[in-house]
């Protein structure tokens, strides 16, 4: 049952309830589509002249795309502003988990008027998996040096304060109350801190980065200069940090961070309280 002040619980066009992504995933499209529809902010719609009824643009081009196959229980929502568009204006992927709680397993929301940067593939322009299977330096650089954090191929548009209120009504519209995720990087668990989430497993490793960072400590020490992400000043940044953690400064491989939100309720996590503030 819905918690949140003014939310109800989730039906489909009969009255039936549904309580998962497994159940919208047996409705008919254009159902699932309105349903899903809801989870994209509005200010996107408005921004780039879609229509939030028909998903179409003011040119008669549809720019939503969502994949939501009967029988699992797992959405991907696309926003393209051209068929063949490289990057997603906005990128979503959502699942459920045995527990009855919603996995937000990835959520990118790129400007698309922003330069790119390739910094998802190698030199040779093969995909990296998030730096798994290779990187690709020079680009790496000039993302760094134009503000970008790991991984961001974009600059984004800011909306993530926007679309997770509204995807915090669409769980407990299910009767859920936890969202589950895993942060790809140390900027997205420090974001993510801002927005609520604690953590399942890594707070202790949270914690130690930011002691080991502090001046004269282990990280901070290896902030010697030595490659381009390793600046003695990135100590006090999020960015920069992050950007040294990427660079293989911990000790270990960044790895299984795994953080929940409560539904409705901010946990008030920290783990880098001294940090200069560098985004809202």
């Amino acid at each position: 049952m819905a918690k949140l002040p003014g939310n109800r619980q989730l039906t489909d066009a009969s009255g039936r309830p549904l309580f998962t992504l497994r159940d919208i995933n047996t409705l008919e499209q254009g159902e699932k589509e309105r349903i899903y529809g809801r989870i994209i902010p509005s200010r996107l719609f408005e921004l780039f002249d879609i229509s939030p009824d028909t998903f179409l643009g003011k040119d008669g081009v549809r720019k939503v795309n969502f994949i939501t196959p009967d029988g699992l229980g797992f959405a991907r929502i696309e926003v393209r502003l051209a068929p063949d568009a490289r990057d997603a204006v906005f990128f979503l992927e959502i699942a459920d988990t045995r527990y009855h709680q919603m996995e937000l397993s990835f959520c990118v929301i790129n400007d698309p008027a922003s330069p790119r940067f390739d910094t998802d593939v190698d030199e040779e322009g093969r995909d990296t998996c998030f730096a798994t299977l290779g990187r690709n330096i020079p680009e790496e650089i000039r993302a760094m040096e134009a503000g970008l954090f790991p991984s961001q191929t974009h600059h984004g548009l800011r909306m993530f304060s926007e679309f997770l209120p509204e995807f915090e009504r669409f769980v407990d519209s299910l009767g859920m109350e936890v969202i589950i995720a895993e942060p790809l990087s140390y900027d997205n668990a420090v974001r993510y801190e801002k927005y609520g989430f604690d953590y399942i497993t890594g707070k202790r490793l949270m914690l130690e980065i930011n002691e080991g960072f502090r001046e004269g400590n282990i990280y901070h020490r290896r902030l010697d200069g030595s490659t381009p992400f390793r600046r003695p000043d990135f100590a006090r940044t999020v960015r920069g940090r992050s950007w040294s953690i990427h660079d293989g400064i911990l000790d270990t491989p960044w790895d299984n961070i795994r953080i929940y939100l409560q539904v409705g309720r901010h946990a008030g996590v920290d783990t880098f309280p001294e940090r200069e503030r560098e985004y809202s």
